[in-house]
C-alpha cells in the first residue's frame, strides 16, 4: 500500500475538500469544520490533528504552500493550495468511501460480542441508559436539520446529517427490541448455561 493510499482519512478528505474550493490556512479549515457542523463527521478535537494532516498531505504533494502572509501584531500564516494530482486524489477517495464499506471497529459491536461476561439485567440496565442518549442525540440532530433549512442552507448540505439521523433511529429499534427481550427473558443466561454451552462446544 502507497502512502497516499495509508493516509486516507475523513479529515484529509476534508482538508483536500476545502481547499479544492479555496486556497486557505489551517485555522480558517479549522474554523470552516465548525461551522459548517464537519466535527460531526470529522474529528478535530485537538486541533494539532488538522496541522498534522496538512504535513502529511504536503509530504506526498497532494498539496502545496502558496503563500505565507505576515500581519502585523498577528502570527504568520501559511496558506495552501490543492495540487492536480491532490484533485484527482480527493475525487478517487470519495468515490472509494462512497461505494465501498469500510471495514470499521466500533465499540457497541465488540461490546455486545461479550454479553454473558455481565448478568442480563446489568446489559438491560446499560442499554437503557444508551437508548437515554441515543434519544437525546436524535433530538439534537434533528433540531440542527431543522434549524440549518428554516436558514436556507439546501438539503445537500445536510446529507450527513439525514444519514446520521437514519442511523440512529435504527440503532433506537434495535436497542429497543433487545431490551425488551432482556426483559422478558426471551434472551437470558446464567453461569451453568453458559458452562454447559462451553462444554458443549469444546473441541
Amino acid at each position: 500500500m502507497t502512502e497516499r493510499a495509508r493516509q486516507r482519512s475523513p479529515l484529509a478528505m476534508t482538508v483536500l475538500a476545502f481547499l479544492a474550493e479555496a486556497p486557505m490556512h489551517a485555522y480558517r479549515m479549522h474554523e470552516l469544520i465548525k461551522q459548517r457542523g464537519k466535527d460531526s463527521v470529522v474529528n478535530v478535537a485537538q486541533r494539532n490533528s488538522v496541522y498534522q494532516t496538512i504535513a502529511r498531505l504536503l509530504r506526498t504533494e497532494l498539496i502545496r504552500v502558496q503563500q505565507t502572509l505576515q500581519d502585523e501584531g498577528r502570527p504568520e500564516r501559511v496558506v495552501y493550495e490543492i495540487t492536480e494530482e491532490g484533485s484527482q486524489t480527493l475525487s478517487r477517495w470519495l468515490k472509494d468511501m462512497l461505494a465501498e464499506p469500510g471495514n470499521e471497529f466500533p465499540d457497541f459491536p465488540a461490546a455486545l460480542a461479550f454479553l454473558p461476561v455481565l448478568a442480563p439485567k446489568d446489559v438491560a440496565r446499560q442499554l437503557a441508559q444508551r437508548l437515554a442518549t441515543l434519544e437525546t442525540r436524535l433530538a439534537d440532530a434533528q433540531a440542527g436539520v431543522k434549524q440549518a433549512m428554516d436558514n436556507g442552507l439546501p438539503r445537500l448540505f445536510l446529507i450527513e446529517e439525514d444519514y446520521k439521523i437514519t442511523m440512529i433511529r435504527a440503532e433506537l429499534a434495535w436497542v429497543r427490541k433487545l431490551v425488551a427481550e432482556l426483559e422478558s427473558k426471551e434472551l437470558s443466561w446464567n453461569a451453568q448455561w453458559l458452562r454447559k454451552v462451553a462444554a458443549e462446544l469444546e473441541p
